[in-house]
């Protein structure tokens, strides 16, 4: 059974960079997608990067582009987040999430919705 296990949040001061990892466990990757999501208190679910087979895609949320970027050690099988000049309104906790998108675009590698299997979370907070 695939699992996914997310490691590396904590607090930063806002400016601060931080990289979170997903390590994925438990079965093929090959043909899945790899994408970060995060909620915050009172918010809904929102897609922040999204990685393709391959690694031959990324998509990345608006709030998120030209601060994150998305990437993957294939002999960790580790998926990482890494995010510079970190906002307090990137408070949050960020999930990884993975799956097979059979007809994808980037609403729907952003969206959640076709990922099977998700980590538990962690928490990112980011102080003013």
């Amino acid at each position: 059974q695939v699992q996914l296990m997310e490691s590396g949040g904590g607090s930063v001061e806002a400016g601060g960079s931080l990289r979170i990892a997903c390590r994925i466990s438990g079965g093929p990757q090959s043909q899945n997608w790899v994408a970060w999501f995060r909620q915050a208190p009172g918010k809904e679910r929102e897609g922040v990067a999204a990685l393709s087979p391959g690694a031959t895609i990324t998509y990345y949320a608006d709030p998120v582009k030209g601060r994150v970027t998305i990437s993957q050690d294939n002999a960790k099988n580790t998926v990482f987040l890494q995010m510079n000049s970190l906002k307090p309104e990137d408070t949050a906790m960020y999930y990884c999430a993975a799956g097979f998108l059979d007809n994808w675009s980037e609403p729907v590698a952003l969206g959640g919705e076709k990922y099977t299997h998700w980590g538990r979370g962690i928490q990112v907070t980011v102080s003013s």
